[in-house]
């Protein structure tokens, strides 16, 4: 069986990509990193890769808003493709800065379906500077049912991973909005504290409304968050991890796994 292949979209500013890469490769993937101007340029296709993955750093220096000018470039040169993309059944992950792309672009949450409105920000976090710390999140009370996210199954109720992030306070466009995140199973994690309890600052880093962390869109396979599954695949990546039993892994591995295995499985 040929190994799923993984497109990890890279620019000026990003600084996780390799990190990303060793993730997917770790769990049986073909990981690529490409820079946008050769898709744009159109010599690498989208359509020759089953999974996209926008990592974190700093596009751009993240001048106008984080994110921002990669999401226009997303959305200016490459949305016809990346609608297809999406459309044909293979799946995108967006972290910190990917998630920033993803939402300021309209391919999250797209509760509407037409890839065209912008419907939620990531915003200047609350205490109004860079917060780079260890947080726990937990999945949303699902009665006895899997995860909508595709690449959220199976995982623990508290999970622990870094942040990393000076713009990662989730703010949806209004309440509407909000609540159709809320009754589509499209909020993935959570802030919360060690026992999966609502929390405050800094359990919450950025003063996210209703404590969001991750979203998914209404098929599950496109998946944004501001903690970085990445930096957490080994358990010697944990800041306790001396403290604690030993594990085979650390918590954010499965993330990438998951998304390895959706593309194993079609």
């Amino acid at each position: 069986m040929a190994k799923p292949r993984v497109i990890v979209l890279r620019t000026a500013g990003t600084n996780c990509d390799m990190e990303t890469a060793f993730a997917f490769e770790k769990v049986g993937a073909d990981a690529e990193l490409v820079h946008i101007n050769r898709l744009i340029a159109e010599e690498k296709k989208l359509k020759n890769y089953q999974i996209l993955a926008i990592p974190g750093g700093f596009t751009y220096g993240d001048d106008i808003a984080s994110g921002k000018i990669l999401a226009n470039e997303l959305k200016y040169n490459l949305k016809d493709e990346l609608i297809k993309f999406i459309k044909s059944g293979k799946i995108v992950i967006g972290i910190c800065n990917g998630f920033q792309v993803l939402v300021k672009s309209g391919f999250l949450p797209n509760t509407n379906k037409n890839y065209d409105s912008i419907e939620s920000t990531l915003s200047l976090n609350d205490s109004a500077k860079f917060e780079d710390r260890w947080v726990y999140l937990r999945k949303p009370k699902t009665e006895n049912r899997e995860p909508k996210c595709i690449w959220a199954r199976g995982m623990d109720d508290v999970i622990y991973l870094p942040v990393a992030h000076g713009e990662g306070k989730f703010i949806p466009k209004d309440n509407e909005i909000l609540n159709i995140l809320r009754k589509g199973h499209q909020v993935v994690f959570r802030y919360c504290d060690a026992f999966g309890e609502n929390t405050g600052y800094p359990g919450n880093p950025n003063g996210s409304l209703d404590d969001i962390a991750g979203i998914c869109d209404t098929t599950g396979r496109v998946f944004g968050l501001m903690p970085h599954p990445e930096r957490h695949i080994f358990y010697t990546q944990h800041p306790r991890w001396t403290r604690l039993p030993k594990r085979k892994e650390g918590d954010g591995l499965l993330i990438f796994r998951n998304g390895v295995e959706f593309i194993n499985n079609i």
